[in-house]
């Protein structure tokens, strides 16, 4: 993964609040469509992770429907694993 990326978490603010990957920005599924504009102007690509990569599987759909260059990081722990060792 390249240093110059956005993380975005998917789950809800309580799920995140549990643990996440540092750095990364809490915008729950349901919320992405009112973060559009917000989204197109963070630095892409923009990795989007959750529990299990089914939620962030649909977020990466939606988006990449609104033109923003994303991809699917599964779970957060996985994510933050590869961030560990990059």
């Amino acid at each position: 993964m390249q240093n110059k990326q956005t993380i975005i978490d998917v789950r809800s603010y309580a799920e995140y609040m549990g643990g996440h990957v540092a750095g990364s920005i809490n915008i729950p599924l349901q919320d992405l469509p009112q973060h559009l504009d917000e989204i197109k102007s963070m630095p892409q690509p923009i990795i989007l992770c959750c529990a299990s990569g089914n939620r962030s599987g649909q977020a990466m759909m939606f988006l990449r429907n609104q033109g923003i260059n994303c991809e699917n990081g599964g779970s957060w722990l996985s994510v933050n694993f590869a961030m560990q060792n990059a």
